[in-house]
């Protein structure tokens, strides 16, 4: 449990913080971004299956379909949000990214009732409440479907249950994921070849460097994340996810200077409270157990 503990919160801090390495990237078209991210990803990750050398385990995981299947879906699904999120943080919806994490933990929970059967404690249940509450507080005061919002917690959420759904290990299963999207990642690259329209080789010597950096800046924290999924109730493992998206808001008006209204201040406010009383039942229930445990302990010696 610490030690998914610890893997959760590191890999939502990088998270939070990734606005700004994109917005390095916000003259290049979200697509291309991608592209270089989905490619950089698989150099890196083959690069570490190489040195731990397992190869032949990969191999094997080709040839399992049971396995394979939601790795094909779970490499979908991330890409589709790695793209959605590209492209918001560049066109100036910071704040749109950081709702459409702080709504992912709802997502994890009804997925975590509705697949892992899970079942929250009472003071949980007033936690997704108070956040619920938040959540749709801040979506009326948007105006509108915020589909941004909705595209990165759906597709997130999902990402989450079917890493938690499959036992292999993070590096090996990250490794499938991006050889399943690599091809087409490639394909692009040729398409921006063949146009003439690639704008990536014409980055400052520094911007390009750190371009190429993307795929360890987007291999850690998935693996962190995978390993956190592993050894976490999603249910929690969601409520850990506020660190990223309340990162990204302080972003958005520190830095990206986004408006922010009082509204959605408010909203933020309950969500925060959300996590406190969550935290603080799920604590309880761990104590409980823990002391049932040890009366049995006892009992039976």
């Amino acid at each position: 449990m610490r030690s998914g503990l610890f893997n959760a919160i590191f890999a939502y801090i990088i998270w939070g913080l990734l606005p700004l390495y994109w917005k390095e990237f916000a003259a290049m078209p979200a697509g291309e971004i991608l592209s270089h991210r989905i490619i950089w990803s698989f150099v890196f990750v083959a690069g570490l299956i190489s040195l731990q050398r397992r190869w032949r385990e990969l191999s094997v995981l080709f040839k399992n379909r049971a396995t394979l299947l939601p790795l094909i879906a779970s490499s979908l699904l991330i890409s589709v949000n790695w793209l959605v999120f590209i492209w918001a943080v560049n066109n100036g919806h910071v704040v749109e990214t950081s709702l459409g994490y702080y709504l992912t933990p709802l997502i994890n929970v009804a997925l975590a009732i509705g697949f892992l059967r899970e079942k929250p404690s009472g003071g949980q249940w007033l936690a997704i409440a108070l956040a619920g509450a938040g959540v749709v507080l801040v979506t009326i005061d948007y105006g509108s479907v915020p589909w941004v919002s909705l595209t990165l917690s759906i597709s997130f959420g999902l990402y989450g249950l079917f890493k938690k759904k499959v036992k292999v290990d993070s590096s090996v299963g990250l490794m499938t994921e991006t050889a399943i999207i690599v091809p087409a990642a490639l394909i692009y690259w040729s398409y921006l070849g063949v146009s003439d329209s690639a704008t990536a080789w014409t980055l400052p010597g520094g911007s390009l460097a750190l371009l190429l950096f993307s795929g360890a800046v987007t291999a850690l924290p998935l693996l962190l994340f995978a390993n956190a999924a592993k050894k976490l109730p999603l249910s929690l493992l969601g409520f850990i996810q506020y660190i990223g998206p309340t990162l990204t808001l302080i972003l958005s008006v520190t830095v990206f200077e986004e408006t922010v209204s009082h509204v959605t201040m408010i909203s933020f406010s309950l969500i925060w409270a959300a996590l406190i009383v969550y935290a603080a039942a799920s604590i309880r229930e761990a104590r409980i157990h823990a002391s049932t445990l040890n009366a049995r302990g006892g009992a039976s010696n």
